[in-house]
């Protein structure tokens, strides 16, 4: 009994002793590591998570990115951070270790705003598109559209580089006949974000490009909705950040003649007319590009400050953006604040978004794109026997009626100031985890101030002496946004429920003053005009208020079952003051749907990382028309003459017909989609195909004066268009070691339709277009050129059917038109479709590598299939009228017959028909948008100085143009639905190159 005691205890001894020796040596493993987590710019990444692998245990990234952790020599560090791809680290008994964490640009837990609350991009079932801020930031623009162009599939941008010019954006192609821009949502205010919102204020940018995306928003989302949310305060010590850039622009240049090559074809022009020829004066030789045109400068500074603690946090920024453009006296000036701030209490969180700017725009007067060639170079630029001194033309010496820029540029100033405050407070109570009421108090107010000075003087020939006079107005704009919203959010095992309810009304008010005085003094000191409005004689005053209203109801659910299976529905009501009110309310649902395939069990792949599905049907709609347009529009400064005595009373009419039978204008929008992730995700594919039908499209087709209408085209539901489309984006990323490099391309191609006109039309004319039902909108519609008529003999044979000439006053060199009607004759009937101004497909590519501290991006788009109008070729390329000419051409004589050059006439308009397809063109391009260089300077070299971040940058823009397009710029831009490929006198895109600095500490 004793030896079977003894010996247990001594089996027991010799296990306590094998266990401590185990429990040393496990001791004596665990070490104490510490280390950095940064970016590959070299930016800290706070709040990342490092776990030991196997584990729940772990530390988080202080504000510097540093952290500490307590592990066995023997383990495996796991980092992590939204956005970054998680990657793992064997320790082998280091005590330091830091990481440079590789952006995931798939970025599938990302957070992605999507309209009175967030989903992660994962869960998506939408069209949805998000913008890398920095890719928008690091070009020279004014505003947030004008850096869209080539990163998002479906998004059209044409801008131009007037200052302060605001370019336009179109999702998904033609939704109505508005031309209008898709709706921006800034911090939960809607408001626009144009040249007087600082892009450098962005954190994140999203588009909503389908309908089910977009159906939160309702009635004002038919266009699409771009939301944008401004940088937040991070909980950590205050950091500064300041950058400064300076831009050189300069404007392209037409190929014009000189003086000697003129006057020999000007004087051709007028010999063949048999005209006697004009009094040149051979002396002048004037280019009036280089008087005209200037280096451009750009100065854009920014400095923000940032931080906050476990409570709050705040940022504000500040910003001045100036450009002196390229045209004479044309300039632009925006100073910009903003400060966004929140604190939390408990359940109870509230917060602030405050934006103020002021922006001065001196406007271009007349049009010099037009002007410089319009002008001969015989006339000199200055002419002290002209009124006002400037040159201009004179009868039989130099007959135009082109504008002197230089002269209009000082005799007629437009001066427009914008005083914007606009900005949001909001609050939420957090009742549990998963229940949130949210309180949404928006807030704009715009003070504007238009300023025009006409001096004394003339610019242009035959141009009657008016005297001086000033045109002012001032108006202020108001709108105000409550939002009340309920959010339940919870988790159900696999079932994960987001319900979202709400209701919304904003009122608009709008109200304008005005006034015009003649013949002003001149302060004889200075010499300058008194512009104030208590001088001069003739006054003119009036104004005007309008307002409206939006009220609106909201609902969505968002469902999640083991995240495989997707849905989301929308449900929104909205009424509206600028309907009647049988017509007031409407409603805008939407549904969609989507299937990871790649979560599912029977789904084996290493090489497919992700897949998705995504399906959606959704009604969006608009109301975009004037407040009153269902309303009768009076005037009522009308004067009538009565009774015996003939005596003169005020009256009032009716100018304008009235339709109260006015109804929301409704898109119905489905899309089919796919998400595709490959090679972990390094190679990413997203496709779309929709398609778009807009009902009961709102528009003022031209009618009758005969009616009695002289206000204005009344409004109609007047048609319907349809669109379809497919876009796709193929992205790929990679780090190799210390170099990592992404390229990406994206492709878009859209097809729209006028499926019918309404209001019992069947086409619409404007300019050199057409509209018909079942066609695209604005084809061209001109009569055709076969040639030139070489001698008599083919003029004489040129007939018809009938054997009648069809052009018997031609004459040799002449242009032979074809008789499509074969009537014998050239009308308008011969007129036929000869081509399209919509493009067949656009793309994007985009590239960029870093290596170490340096960094390289670029960005290049391309335009094809589309037919323009070259508004300089149809002035330069006439002669029956008096401009300048194209350089080098070569018309047609008996001793050149081999040309497709007309002969040139003087007051004919045989062959200078600007109605005929000779001035149009391939509208293909291929442009590099941007490409831009990048140093960080290495931490060692700031360590002394207190910097934490130091950046140099070196980019220029639109500095390769590949095309045919004989105008300006083959990326113009017109406003004018039904005449979108017309470049008539566009401002174009500059070529910019820039340098900045960043730093931050």
């Amino acid at each position: 009994m004793k030896t079977t005691f003894t010996h247990f205890l001594t089996k027991r001894y010799y296990l306590l002793v094998f266990f401590s020796l185990l429990l040393q040596s496990a001791f004596a493993q665990q070490i104490t590591v510490t280390g950095k987590v940064t970016a590959a710019n070299g930016e800290s990444i706070p709040f990342a998570n490092v776990l030991i692998k196997g584990t729940q245990n772990g530390a988080v990234t202080d504000f510097d990115g540093s952290y500490k952790i307590a592990v066995g020599g023997n383990q495996t560090l796991v980092f992590s951070s939204q956005g970054y791809k998680t990657t793992e680290i064997a320790i082998n008994n280091r005590t330091s270790i830091s990481i440079i964490l590789e952006e995931d640009a798939m970025k599938l837990d990302e957070i992605v705003v999507v309209g009175y609350g967030s989903q992660q991009k994962k869960d998506l079932t939408g069209a949805v598109a998000l913008v890398k801020p920095e890719e928008i930031q690091k070009r020279q623009i004014t505003t947030v559209a004008d850096g869209l162009q080539g990163l998002v599939t479906g998004v059209k941008v044409r801008g131009g580089g007037r200052p302060g010019q605001e370019a336009s954006v179109e999702i998904r192609g033609l939704k109505n006949l508005q031309s209008s821009n898709p709706l921006y949502v800034i911090d939960g205010l809607v408001t626009s974000a144009n040249r007087d919102f600082n892009p450098n204020d962005i954190e994140s940018i999203q588009v909503l490009k389908d309908a089910s995306a977009a159906a939160i928003y309702g009635s004002r989302a038919a266009n699409g909705v771009i939301i944008i949310t401004t940088k937040k305060g991070k909980k950590g010590p205050l950091q500064v950040e300041v950058s400064a850039k300076t831009s050189f622009t300069t404007m392209p240049r037409y190929d014009l003649m000189e003086t000697d090559e003129f006057a020999k074809y000007n004087n051709m022009a007028y010999d063949n007319a048999g005209l006697p020829r004009q009094n040149l004066n051979m002396a002048v030789n004037t280019d009036w590009q280089d008087a005209t045109f200037q280096t451009g400068m750009m100065q854009d500074y920014n400095a923000s400050f940032s931080g906050g603690n476990e409570n709050s946090t705040f940022f504000m920024s500040g910003n001045y953006f100036g450009n002196e453009g390229t045209v004479i006296g044309t300039d632009f000036d925006r100073i910009s604040f903003r400060v966004n701030s929140s604190g939390t209490k408990g359940i109870f969180s509230i917060g602030e978004n405050l934006a103020i700017s002021n922006s001065k725009t001196d406007e271009m007067s007349g049009n010099p794109i037009i002007d410089v060639y319009r002008m001969t170079p015989t006339i000199p630029l200055y002419d002290p026997t002209n009124w006002g001194g400037y040159g201009y033309g004179k009868q039989g010496v130099a007959d135009t009626f082109g504008t002197n820029p230089l002269a209009i540029a000082d005799f007629a100033n437009v001066i427009n100031q914008n005083f914007r405050i606009r900005g949001n407070i909001w609050s939420e109570l957090k009742f549990a985890p998963w229940l949130k009421y949210r309180f949404n108090f928006g807030y704009e107010t715009s003070f504007d101030s238009y300023k025009f000075l006409r001096k004394v003087g003339s610019w242009t020939l035959n141009q009657p002496q008016d005297p001086a006079l000033t045109d002012q107005n001032k108006a202020r704009s108001e709108t105000m946004l409550f939002e009340n919203t309920l959010t339940f959010k919870k988790e159900f095992g696999k079932h994960d429920v987001t319900v979202l309810v709400g209701q919304t009304y904003q009122k608009d008010k709008y109200d304008i003053i005005y006034g015009q005085k003649r013949n002003l003094p001149i302060n004889s000191a200075t010499g300058q005009y008194f512009e104030v409005l208590d001088l001069g004689t003739d006054p003119v005053v009036g104004g005007s208020i309008s307002e409206a209203a939006l009220a609106s109801y909201l609902g969505r659910l968002e469902y999640n079952y083991d995240n495989r299976y997707l849905f989301n529905a929308v449900i929104r009501r909205d009424g509206s003051s600028r309907f009647s009110d049988e017509n007031k309310w409407s409603n805008f649902p939407s549904v969609s749907a989507g299937w990871r395939i790649s979560n599912e069990s029977f789904f084996k792949s290493d090489f497919i990382k992700d897949l998705k599905l995504r399906g959606s049907y959704g009604e969006l709609g608009s109301g975009n028309i004037g407040n009153y347009e269902y309303k009768s529009f009076v005037n009522t400064n009308g004067l009538i003459v009565l009774g015996n005595g003939q005596n003169t009373y005020n009256s009032a009419t009716q100018v304008k017909l009235a339709n109260p039978e006015l109804r929301w204008e409704k898109l119905k929008q489905t899309n089919l989609g796919l998400d595709l992730g490959v090679l972990n995700n390094d190679l990413r594919l997203t496709a779309d195909y929709f398609i778009a039908r807009t009902e009961d499209v709102l528009f003022g087709f031209p009618i009758l004066l005969t009616t009695g209408n002289d206000g204005g085209n009344p409004i109609s539901n007047a048609a319907t268009v349809e669109n379809k489309g497919f876009e796709f984006e193929l992205a790929y990323s990679k780090k190799i070691n210390e170099l990592s490099f992404n390229a990406s391309v994206n492709f878009t191609k859209v097809n729209n339709k006028l499926v019918s006109l309404g209001n019992g039309q069947n086409e619409n004319y404007s300019g050199n277009t057409v509209t018909r039902a079942g066609m695209p909108v604005g084809m061209w519609y001109v009569l055709e050129t076969d040639g030139l008529f070489q001698n008599q003999q083919e003029i004489d044979n040129y007939k018809n059917a009938d054997g009648k000439v069809i052009m018997p006053n031609a004459v040799p060199g002449d242009i032979r038109f074809k008789d499509n009607n074969g009537d014998g004759q050239i009308t308008n009937e011969d007129k036929a479709v000869v081509g399209s101004p919509w493009p067949e497909f656009e793309m994007g590519l985009n590239a960029g590598a870093e290596y170490k501290g340096f960094d390289f991006s670029m960005n290049w788009i391309a335009s094809h299939g589309a037919t323009v109008y070259d508004g300089f070729r149809s002035v330069v390329d006439r002669f029956d009228d008096n401009s300048n000419y194209r350089k080098g051409i070569q018309p047609w004589t008996p001793e050149n017959p081999n040309t497709d050059f007309p002969r040139i006439t003087k007051g004919s308009t045989l062959n200078s028909r600007g109605d005929s397809d000779r001035f149009l063109e391939n509208g293909d391009f291929i442009r590099l948008k941007y490409i831009g260089f990048g140093y960080n300077i290495p931490q060692s070299v700031l360590d002394k100085s207190g910097i934490t971040r130091a950046r140099l940058t070196l980019s220029a823009q639109n500095v390769i143009t590949i095309t045919k397009y004989k105008g300006l710029d083959p990326e113009f831009s017109n406003g004018n639905i039904f005449e979108r490929g017309v470049d008539n006198g566009a401002f174009p895109n500059l070529q910019t190159y820039s340098f900045g600095v960043e730093f931050s500490f």
